[in-house]
This record gives structure tokens, sequence and C-alpha cells, in this order.
């Protein structure tokens, strides 16, 4: 693997961190949501979320 300069490398934890967030509030709206479907949808993206992270901290090892 390359090395990565340090911008990269502070791209990659703002990138890491915006999908942190975004995985947490997904799971929220799963919580309130009412509609199965709607809170099917909310869990499939906190999932999602939570993947695409794991793929990007990949980079920082």
């Amino acid at each position: 693997m390359t090395d990565l300069s340090e911008l990269d490398v502070q791209n990659l934890r703002h990138l890491i961190g915006g999908y942190e967030t975004t995985h947490c509030k997904m799971q929220d709206y799963a919580h309130e949501a009412q509609d199965p479907q709607v809170k099917q949808f909310f869990q499939k993206s906190a999932q999602s979320a939570m993947e695409t992270k794991q793929q990007l901290m990949q980079f920082l090892r």
C-alpha cells in the first residue's frame, strides 16, 4: 500500500467522521420510525454507513 500524505489522512478522518455521524443519525431515525418500511430503510442506511466507515478506516492501518 502507498504511504498517505498528511492531506490524505486528514481527508480520510473527515470522511470517517461524517460516516460515523450518518450512522448515528440513521440509527436514531430508525428507532423513531413507526412505519416498518421506513424503519428498515434507515436501518439499512445505518449499516451501509458503518460498512463504508470501516472500509475507509482500512486505509489508516
